[in-house]
């Protein structure tokens, strides 16, 4: 899989069947005999024979072809492992136009130990769908694995369940189309609606960490979360934890949070420092839909309060929220009191069952007409447009890769005094 990119650096993320010495051999595709070889890296069983290897030095805006040794002997894979460097646009072109995807709760089936009756997993065929689209990146918003209760309160099932995972055919070529960036919500955190007070959150985090390549894990503010940041061209994305932090749902007394006053600094200050035309932030749990019931941010109305109370009263203009977890899709906006808006969009499922009453049981009046997408999806979002009139067009597909709908965000509508 790959990993984190940057102008200088990018990780790659592998595992081995068993213990081995790995290394990968890469060289600039414009000058292929210059090869380049990472130090080797012995994967371990007791770190589920995960390693994460980091291509260094790198030029900006190059293409790296990459080949994977496993004790000693060069690995053939059924598709082209290449690394794509970040452009060095600033102060030298307009900005990029790039292309991502966003989806979440992706339930691999494991008969051994899931539930009696229907499978919940399916349409595994979206995978190969999301990576004909090509996208630059992938982001993924959570529920990426699905913790059974065999798994989670033992090390040894939380790391097998990642495995497992990981192991689908079909994901396996999405893995290595483009990076991959992740947060988590409740089922690769713990349990279903998993809060602050589940006692193997440290397994659950060192899985995390070990199987997937974010540029870092945690913010100065809340090291314990799995909270960071990265840009790609002129959108800068702020991938916040919603479950290290969280009080339980039922709790009615002492401190209810969800990002935690700390955490929730660190974004405010972030927000107002980045330049970024648009400044998108990822949680699992909605933030914007005032529906009452679920695990909303709505539930925790101080704290929702004081969120969209700071984005107005400081003036951060560009907010969109990307969210997963409700097993629908769909786009919300906001109108602040200063005019400008905020926008929330929701990708899920990719291979979970999905919410097909959610018209008639969840009538979010933030809604935008006809985004609402009951069935397996993913959503391709495009930053593009002139320098002056940068726009995010945000496409649904169907597990098949047909497309759904699409629907135009302008930058100016996000801000103040527009």
């Amino acid at each position: 899989m790959l990993g984190y990119t940057q102008y200088r650096e990018a990780a790659v993320w592998l595992q081995t069947r068993k213990p081995s010495k790995v290394w990968i051999e890469y060289a600039d595709t414009s000058a292929p005999k210059r090869k380049q070889r990472t130090p080797p890296v012995q994967t371990q069983a007791a770190e589920a024979c995960v390693a994460k290897i980091v291509l260094s030095p790198l030029e900006p805006g190059r293409v790296y072809a990459c080949e994977v040794y496993v004790d000693g002997k060069p690995i053939s894979l059924p598709y082209k492992l290449q690394v794509r460097t970040l452009p060095q646009w600033k102060w030298r072109t307009p900005p990029p136009d790039f292309r991502f995807v966003i989806g979440s709760c992706a339930f691999v089936n494991d008969s051994a130990y899931d539930r009696p009756g229907e499978p919940y997993g399916g349409d595994y065929e979206i995978f190969k769908a999301i990576a004909a689209q090509k996208p630059d990146f992938m982001l993924w918003l959570g529920d990426n694995v699905y913790l059974r209760e065999a798994d989670w309160n033992s090390r040894t099932g939380v790391l097998y369940r990642y495995t497992h995972t990981r192991s689908l055919a079909e994901l396996q070529p999405l893995l290595a189309t483009c990076p991959h960036y992740a947060i988590w919500d409740d089922h690769d955190f713990g349990p279903n609606d998993a809060d602050r007070s589940f006692w193997g959150k440290s397994y659950t985090r060192e899985a995390f960490t070990l199987f997937w390549a974010n540029p870092s894990y945690g913010v100065p503010e809340a090291p314990e979360g799995i909270s960071t940041f990265f840009e790609w061209g002129d959108a800068d994305f702020f991938l916040l934890d919603g479950r290290t932090y969280r009080a339980p749902n039922r709790r009615t007394t002492g401190l209810r949070t969800m990002f935690g006053a700390q955490q929730l600094e660190w974004l405010i200050d972030a927000l107002k420092s980045s330049r970024a035309t648009f400044k998108f932030v990822a949680t699992g749990s909605q933030i914007l839909n005032p529906t009452q019931g679920y695990e909303n941010l709505i539930n925790y109305p101080e704290e929702r309060d004081l969120l969209l109370r700071r984005i107005e009263e400081e003036g951060i203009s560009g907010v969109i929220f990307l969210t997963g977890d409700r097993h629908f899709s769909e786009i919300a906006a906001l109108t602040l009191g200063n005019g400008q808006k905020v926008y929330e969009i929701t990708a899920s499922p990719l291979t979970a069952s999905p919410f097909r009453s959610a018209a008639d049981q969840d009538k979010n009046p933030l809604r935008l007409p006809g985004t609402l997408t009951t069935q397996r999806n993913f959503l391709l979002l495009s930053v593009e447009g002139p320098e002056n009139n940068r726009h995010l067009r945000v496409t649904a597909y169907t597990s098949k890769g047909e497309k759904l709908w699409e629907h135009t965000i302008y930058a100016r509508e996000l801000r103040r005094g527009r």
